[in-house]
């Protein structure tokens, strides 16, 4: 019988046309660090990043994709679908939206909840802002 061992999620990997573009947003956006790079900010199939929240226990990595296609919003038959989504927290929601559009993302056409906006990152991967009191 096998026993159970330990796991830690540590976050994750983000497939992207322009992996370094994308990472110096979500840099920029989370006030993360960029801690590992490769590309030297060309597309390709070497590009990739690694970034990692200040308190060390969080990273997202953010990969060349030679196929990526923007996922659709709300989704639609037969379409690129999303595969996952990023909830960012913020202590203030108008703010959050006005960081994250001047950072380079814009509000989705369609906003399903009142209390929470989704974005879209400038690969057009979604995300969720939502009112966190411990952001």
């Amino acid at each position: 019988m096998t026993t159970q061992t330990k796991f830690r999620l540590t976050g994750p990997t983000i497939d992207a046309a322009d992996p370094l573009r994308l990472a110096r947003f979500y840099e920029r956006l989370l006030g993360w660090s960029i801690v590992e790079q490769e590309g030297g900010g060309l597309r390709g199939k070497d590009a990739w990043a690694k970034l990692r929240s200040p308190d060390g226990f969080l990273k997202i990595e953010i990969q060349y994709e030679p196929h990526y296609v923007e996922p659709g919003w709300p989704s639609e038959p037969r379409s690129q679908l999303m595969m996952m989504h990023l909830d960012i927290g913020t202590s203030d929601l108008d703010a959050g939206v006005a960081w994250a559009e001047e950072c380079g993302a814009v509000q989705a056409a369609h906003q399903p909840q009142d209390d929470v906006r989704v974005m879209m990152d400038p690969e057009g991967h979604p995300f969720c802002l939502f009112l966190d009191p411990r952001a």
